[in-house]
């Protein structure tokens, strides 16, 4: 095997791990809220969201997978540019996971090929145009969420003043299901597609792929591996930034839950139709905070901090991508002893980081007990 072939297949697996980050990370987005009103146990909780996450690549096309492809000129894409963004992704991924920051995944990524390739060959080197759509539904994409959600709450909180309902019955429950399944489809259909950009770039760049047109052919088994690591990670669940979403930001009912994941959905949808690289994260915040203004109660520095995570997502992972191509560019006995460095110090937090880290047990009990403390308020609004 040469030496271009063992790069190329150990790239395309970071590439997969990162995915598998992806969903490990962002599977808050989906369950968060259908766990936190009690509709499903956390364990069901991420099932239900991974079998969505999978089947997405059955309805949608590849236009974001197009569009991150080309954040990084095709002439100056690498092997090791790819790796340098990736493991740039994948550190910022874990970092504010740590930290129970529920962030961009794919902001992550757009930064770490912006800094690899700044890195690699200057400003030139970036396809600018990738990066501003990316900045503007940085904006976007939560203030959508958080004006459809808090118009369909209003809707929502109508209709349930007609019924006498209070938005905690088996019908609403059923919305929330279908709706937090919706949530996972935007989410698998949009977030997937990221990795198999970077995939076939880097396939491209090592002359596996000919391109033919300005639209990539992603190869199936890109879009089939993509799409099973994303599901993988979901099923492990992200508990810290379920507990973030789910209790941190407003109290949630099934109704609430509905309302949230509904606009959640409908402007992933959107977003993935035009081929804008959105964060599902960004979106899902912003549609839960939406319903707490509804409401009339949200904890604006949960929302506060959340923001200035959003806003140093891209911008730090670019930096520790920046990092690790100048690293893997010097001497060859050099650069490997620290990336092989680099790499266990990564491995070994992770694995002691998951020891420490809560789960879904331990979940269950908070939200119960964050249910209990939060009755009064709900009930006032």
């Amino acid at each position: 095997m040469s030496v271009m072939v063992a790069a190329t297949i150990g790239v395309v697996i970071l590439a997969l791990l990162f995915d598998y980050t992806n969903g490990f990370h962002d599977s808050a987005n989906s369950i968060s809220t259908v766990v936190a009103t009690g509709v499903l146990r956390p364990r069901w909780a991420v099932a239900w969201a991974a079998f969505f996450n999978f089947v997405a690549f059955l309805f949608f096309g590849t236009a974001v997978a197009n569009t991150i492809a080309q954040t990084v000129k095709l002439g100056i894409a690498s092997t090791t540019l790819v790796f340098s963004a990736l493991l740039g992704a994948v550190a910022w991924n874990y970092a504010s996971w740590w930290l129970g920051l529920p962030t961009s995944s794919s902001h992550a990524l757009i930064g770490g090929l912006t800094g690899a390739g700044i890195a690699a060959g200057g400003l030139n080197a970036i396809q600018w145009g990738t990066v501003r759509k990316a900045g503007l539904f940085m904006v976007i994409s939560p203030v959508a969420g958080l004006v459809l959600a808090a118009l369909l709450m209003l809707v929502t909180r109508a209709i349930l003043r007609l019924t006498k309902s209070d938005g905690t019955g088996r019908p609403v429950k059923g919305l929330q299901l279908l709706s937090s399944a919706a949530v996972s489809l935007g989410h698998g259909s949009n977030d997937a597609q990221k990795t198999m950009g970077v995939i076939t770039a880097l396939l491209i760049s090592n002359g596996y792929l000919q391109q033919s047109s300005n639209k990539l052919q992603i190869p199936i088994w890109v879009v089939l591996a993509a799409h099973t690591m994303i599901a993988a990670g979901t099923l492990s669940g992200g508990w810290r930034i379920v507990r973030t979403l789910g209790t941190r930001i407003t109290p949630l009912r099934p109704a609430d839950g509905f309302a949230a994941e509904a606009a959640a959905a409908t402007a992933l949808f959107t977003s993935t139709a035009l081929g804008a690289p959105v964060s599902t994260t960004h979106t899902v915040a912003g549609a839960i905070t939406g319903v707490g203004v509804a409401k009339g109660s949200v904890r604006w520095n949960t929302f506060g901090s959340m923001t200035m995570a959003w806003v140093a997502t891209i911008p730090a992972a670019a930096v520790m991508a920046a990092a690790v191509y100048r690293i893997v560019k010097l001497p060859r006995p050099i650069s490997a002893i620290l990336v092989a460095a680099a790499l266990v110090a990564l491995a070994t937090s992770v694995v002691a980081a998951t020891r420490r880290t809560i789960g879904p047990a331990d979940l269950e009990r908070e939200i119960k007990e964050y249910g209990r403390r939060s009755e009064p308020t709900t009930a006032r609004t």
